[in-house]
């Protein structure tokens, strides 16, 4: 994948190196309980650190600006680029955009929608328009998941990005009157529209970038095996040895890779629209 050249546009908040730990009174217990109402029940682990997480500090200090290590500029360079299509297509629509800030940070950190922890991996707090990740992720989504490629890692910023677009144009909201957890819920369709949403940043991230960012066919192989890798059903036969469609909060693998290559193949945000789709 090429990205070494793009543009950094230092939209990141660097918390790595200031510990972890317990964070705005959770801890450990929080974490199960998040873990438990995942695997077990479906419910979306945000939700639960929303419940839990009730008067966290909604602040922590951090480095500002373009990170330096290879790892965060990375980071800074795909949100950049994802952040550059999404100006482009909000401004032919008429609209303004406002990009996320993109928070690094180890371990766990609080956040506008309680705390944070990196067992739940990367994730978009409404409340405070950011986007959390803790880079140990990387080696969870190729150990664990199998998903290997710096296209694999873009296509989970571009996904979280995904969910700012849905917030500012409020299709979360959307999302929250049809329900958590189901095959058809609302929680579903969310997370599929935003999986569609990194496909379209896929088709147009070389364009908009002058060629500095670009995917391949490969690359494009790598996102879907991503996606594919964090399907409901594969993550219910991992944990608990078989499938259960009614606890479903992101989708199946098979669902999850046909939207992000519905976002490829069309570049159109509106073939995104899963709301109103008759068939996931």
């Amino acid at each position: 994948m090429r990205w070494s050249g793009g543009r950094q546009g230092g939209d990141i908040e660097d918390r790595r190196g200031m510990g972890g730990g317990a964070v705005g009174g959770i801890g450990a217990g929080g974490v199960i309980l998040a873990l438990i109402g995942y695997f077990v029940f479906g419910i979306d682990p945000q939700t639960t650190l929303e419940t839990v997480g009730q008067g966290a500090p909604q602040q922590q200090a951090g480095a500002q600006g373009a990170p330096q290590d290879e790892a965060g500029r990375f980071v800074d360079v795909i949100a950049t680029s994802v952040d550059d299509v999404w100006m482009q297509i909000f401004r032919q629509q008429g609209e303004r955009y406002t990009p996320p800030k993109v928070v690094l940070y180890d371990q766990a950190t609080p956040t506008g929608c309680g705390s944070g922890q990196a067992a739940m991996g990367p994730f978009y707090c409404p409340q405070d328009q950011q986007v959390y990740l803790d880079l140990s992720f990387w080696q969870e989504l190729s150990g664990r998941f199998g998903a290997d490629g710096e296209a694999a890692r873009a296509y989970v910023i571009a996904h979280e990005i995904g969910h700012h677009v849905q917030n500012l144009t409020g299709q979360n909201r959307t999302a929250e009157r049809m329900g958590a957890r189901g095959e058809n819920s609302g929680s579903v369709r969310l997370e599929l529209q935003a999986d569609c949403y990194a496909g379209v940043w896929a088709a147009h991230a070389e364009e908009v970038s002058a060629g500095q960012v670009a995917l391949n066919p490969k690359d494009v192989e790598d996102g879907l095996r991503a996606a594919s890798a964090v399907g409901d059903d594969t993550l219910q036969r991992q944990t608990q040895g078989r499938v259960v469609p009614d606890a479903f909060t992101h989708g199946s693998s098979e669902q999850r890779m046909r939207w992000f290559r519905v976002g490829v193949e069309t570049g159109d945000p509106r073939r995104c629209d899963t709301f109103r789709a008759p068939s996931l």
